[in-house]
């Protein structure tokens, strides 16, 4: 079973860490236990609502594509360890993940 802890930029929420295994994206956990991540084009890789920051095991994610790193380019602050929720495909079993959900309220719609 793999491990993901998510982490906030705001301050109001706590991390939380979360079971999983292989086969599901970052964006489906967040979707299964409400964590409020924005998805505006239902996870299929088409906008950069989802945009995270890996702090931690990105070797256990699927790959970077073209696709997503031009997403990203359009992202709100992105960094070198930015990535999309609904293309973080978890490959490993016994992983450990770390991410950090950046601050929704600065989206439109929010």
């Amino acid at each position: 079973m793999n491990k993901i802890t998510f982490h906030f930029e705001e301050k109001n929420k706590d991390s939380i860490t979360i079971d999983c295994p292989k086969g599901e994206t970052i964006l489906e956990l967040s979707l299964q236990h409400n964590l409020g991540l924005h998805h505006n084009c239902g996870g299929v890789c088409a906008c950069s609502t989802c945009h995270i920051y890996v702090q931690q095991g990105m070797e256990n994610l699927e790959e970077l594509s073209d696709k997503e790193e031009d997403f990203i380019d359009r992202a709100i602050s992105p960094k070198l360890n930015s990535r999309l929720a609904c293309q973080c495909l978890l490959l490993k079993d016994n992983a450990t993940v770390e991410v950090i959900i950046p601050n929704q309220s600065v989206l439109l719609g929010d």
